[in-house]
């Protein structure tokens, strides 16, 4: 199986932690120079020192921005004006009630978790079409297809990811350029913890429990009954992002612990 990623450049957005860094790190052991991207230089520093310490094969770079709004997506691009990978990580979540949802919020959550990919692809992808090879992932989640009625405004997101990852790979159809989504389940990566402890009011304890906990009230369906951990997520893209995969386009890659039943 051809895994090398040798002489390959990536971007992997939102990948100072959890699981963005985890998928740098993977890219990197495959071969890739990879870009570490995050809002701040102090940041984006610290992961590289400790990436740079950890990878056995690739090379990483620095690739700070703020890929939330248009302004700072273009400088990124301007920093960075090709890259063989893109993975479309960046993110934000938090549990509100609907009806406490205001404008503004709705607006954000479309404008990091959505419009920072589209704008990133549409940047991007029209040079990997040029050279007849590239990879472009968005990092859904199965809330795409579950709709979380704790986050609403995050699951309307996470869909709207599948809607433009399929349409671009039937853009670039025939072209060597795949792109897919790839739907994690709940997954022990930084923020979780915060997360886990709003949702049970401020409950204390070991995080692994309070994700078991988690899981078995809100996500029943898990087969693994269990938080995922990041570089179970980041061992799916890295396959996607290689040449072994290169008749994988325009699909939906479940790393969910089975929480999905839906069976196409």
């Amino acid at each position: 199986m051809n895994l090398d990623l040798s002489g390959r450049r990536a971007l992997v957005t939102g990948s100072t932690g959890g699981i963005g860094y985890a998928i740098a790190r993977a890219l990197c052991d495959l071969g890739a120079e990879v870009g570490i991207n995050g809002r701040t230089a102090e940041r984006v520093d610290a992961a590289l020192a400790k990436l740079r310490g950890e990878a056995s094969a690739g090379r990483a770079f620095a690739a700070v921005g703020d890929v939330s709004d248009a302004a700072g997506a273009a400088a990124l691009v301007e920093a960075n004006p090709s890259v063989d990978i893109l993975v479309n990580n960046t993110g934000i979540f938090e549990p509100k009630p609907f009806f406490d949802i205001p404008d503004a919020d709705w607006q954000r959550f479309f404008d990091v978790n959505v419009m920072s990919g589209v704008r990133l692809s549409r940047a991007y992808t029209p040079t990997m079409v040029e050279r007849g090879w590239g990879r472009v992932i968005f990092i859904s989640s199965e809330s795409a297809l579950n709709v979380p009625t704790e986050m609403v405004h995050y699951g309307m997101t996470k869909t709207a990811q599948l809607s433009i990852a399929r349409g671009l790979a039937q853009t670039v159809a025939g072209s060597g350029v795949t792109v897919n989504s790839v739907l994690p389940g709940p997954t022990l990566s930084e923020g979780v913890e915060t997360f886990l402890k709003q949702m049970g009011d401020g409950a204390t304890g070991d995080i692994e429990e309070l994700g078991r906990q988690f899981v078995a009230e809100h996500r029943p369906t898990s087969l693994i009954r269990r938080l995922a951990h990041v570089d179970e997520v980041a061992n799916l893209v890295a396959y996607l992002c290689s040449p072994a995969a290169s008749a994988t386009t325009g699909a939906a890659m479940r790393v969910d612990g089975g929480v999905l039943q839906y069976l196409a």
